[in-house]
């Protein structure tokens, strides 16, 4: 019988997921990662990093309603350094980054995976909506998106190498959302219409500028608002409070909208343009990941996604280097954003992706 390790967040899909494994008639265990520092509430007060006290209490009763052990991991000094440090270099270097995508890469399918290797389980098992497919004709591990693309996060999962892919389930991959929370009403999980967290989970205010300079302890100085040929509009009040596309907060006034087009943390500049300065058709990644072939033989049709909530658009896909990927856009892309995710798509397939140069 394989044993599954399932990464619980105390939400109704990461339980769901684990009710599934059971269901399956496999041997599950119940797991949840304390990331919080706890050293830091008092720079934070209030502060909901995953997993709170309570996410942590709903996981451990999902686990003996189901009758699954449960454990909690400490990795919070990991989560400290490979999720928080770069979210927070990264908008200091005048970029926007996804750390879920960071948290999936290093944590939950990196350290949390280690882990389940060294304590003999077989797989993890999380409540992310996609799915896994060994191609037989490649030898491939697939990623695919989940059936319901409201909810499918394959663009998170980008990054998943083939060994990841291998010892990973994602139990959730062929159902929908309403399905899930029936699934756990049906079976009495007392989180079965719990709200889903809509906000990064160590910044729940969503005020981001505000959380970089409490925990990098320091301010970020003003600076000027500039045209793309250089002429000064005005101050800015410190590079961390904005990104490309932005178009409320920036206290000037014009005769015409203007959003932010370009930030220079070197000049300590953010660069304003009307909107059809956002377009561009070509846009380069690096840090690169393919799941569904090695290597690009050469130039491929494909669909791409800028971000999360990006509706995929059709592209010419080029491997440019190692570590390289450029998308040429069938029509222009607006505000492709640097620190953000590339990902492309062959049909339900994800090729791969990187990170927006």
């Amino acid at each position: 019988m394989e044993k599954i390790m399932v990464a619980m967040s105390g939400g109704v899909d990461s339980s769901a997921a684990a009710l599934l494994v059971k269901q399956a008639g496999l041997e599950a265990v119940g797991v949840t990662l304390s990331l919080r520092r706890e050293e830091r509430e008092e720079v934070f007060p209030g502060e909901k990093t995953c997993c709170s006290a309570d996410d942590i209490n709903d996981a451990r009763m999902v686990c003996a309603r189901l009758g699954i052990p449960f454990y909690v991991f400490n990795f919070q000094e990991d989560f400290q350094e490979q999720v928080i440090d770069r979210f927070v270099n990264a908008y200091c270097q005048g970029k926007t980054p996804n750390p879920c995508i960071d948290c999936n890469r290093h944590i939950k399918f990196g350290k949390l995976l280690r882990r389940a290797a060294e304590t003999g389980f077989d797989k993890v098992a999380t409540g992310h909506y996609a799915r896994v497919e060994r191609d037989e004709a490649s030898g491939r591990v697939l990623l695919k998106t989940g059936l319901d693309k409201d909810k499918d996060q394959s663009y998170m999962l980008y990054s998943l190498t083939q060994e990841q892919l291998a010892h990973t389930m994602f139990p959730l991959g062929e159902l929908t959302k309403a399905q899930v929370r029936a699934l756990a009403e049906e079976n009495g999980l007392l989180n079965a219409r719990k709200r889903d967290s809509q906000d990064i989970c160590f910044v729940p205010d969503g005020d981001y500028a505000a959380f970089i300079e409490g925990y990098a302890k320091t301010s970020f100085p003003s600076g000027d608002f500039v045209g793309t040929a250089g002429e000064v509009y005005g101050r800015h009040k410190g590079i961390i409070h904005y990104t490309i596309g932005q178009r409320k907060g920036l206290g000037l006034s014009f005769p015409q909208p203007m959003y932010v087009c370009g930030i220079d943390p070197e000049k300590n500049q953010v660069t304003l343009a009307p909107h059809e300065a956002l377009f561009s058709r070509t846009v380069t990644a690096h840090g690169i990941n393919l799941i569904a072939c090695e290597r690009l033989p050469g130039p491929v049709r494909a669909q791409v996604k800028l971000r999360y909530r990006h509706a995929p658009q059709p592209a010419l896909l080029e491997q440019t280097g190692e570590d390289t990927l450029q998308a040429t856009f069938d029509q222009p892309q607006r505000a492709a954003t640097p620190g953000q995710a590339m990902v492309a798509y062959d049909g339900d397939i994800v090729i791969g992706g990187g990170v927006i140069a």
